[in-house]
């Protein structure tokens, strides 16, 4: 077990190593579990022993945790070199270069919410592209459901909230 959980580890600082962004936990569980290489659980392990061992660090909103590679992280994958397979290497630059756009923007796209001192909510929608913010938005709500509401519609709306406030502003 113990050799598959480290199996499991550099998998992961493989394709955090391969992206010059970070990846979400959804995005590296879903190449891990199509791929059938291990459990839900099993990855979720390797990903909480990778963090607890600073190989790599997290970001985290409401919905949300991202993972970006540390120094410590690269230079332990420099060590094992042979550790993973020529075909998972393989199965994961096949899977970046097929889902690079969507990989990236799916972490471009952030909203948030958290609670005032005033006993409301300030919701923040951001387009980034790469650690330029292209938007940058807070808005201020009473409701927790607004704010959660907001934080979804941003996740789906983002390009026409974008391109109407653009066009309202040059006008």
């Amino acid at each position: 077990m113990a050799e598959a959980l480290t199996q499991y580890k550099l998998i992961v600082l493989y394709m955090l190593d391969h992206v010059d962004f970070p990846l979400t936990n959804t995005q590296i569980s879903n190449f891990v579990l199509e791929k059938e290489y291990t459990t839900y659980f099993s990855i979720q392990q390797a990903i909480s022993e990778l963090v607890d061992a600073e190989l790599i660090r997290t970001e985290s909103t409401h919905n949300n945790t991202c993972y970006y590679i540390m120094p410590a992280g690269k230079e332990t994958l420099s060590y094992f070199p042979d550790k993973i397979s020529a075909a998972i290497k393989s199965d994961v630059l096949s899977y970046i270069e097929e889902n690079k756009l969507t990989l990236k923007q799916e972490i471009s796209v952030i909203a948030d919410y958290y609670k005032t001192t005033s006993q409301g909510y300030a919701v923040r929608c951001q387009i980034k592209d790469n650690d330029r913010s292209l938007i940058d938005l807070t808005i201020a709500v009473h409701a927790k459901e607004q704010a959660e509401a907001i934080c979804s519609n941003w996740k789906r709306q983002n390009e026409e909230v974008y391109g109407y406030l653009m066009d309202l502003l040059m006008n």
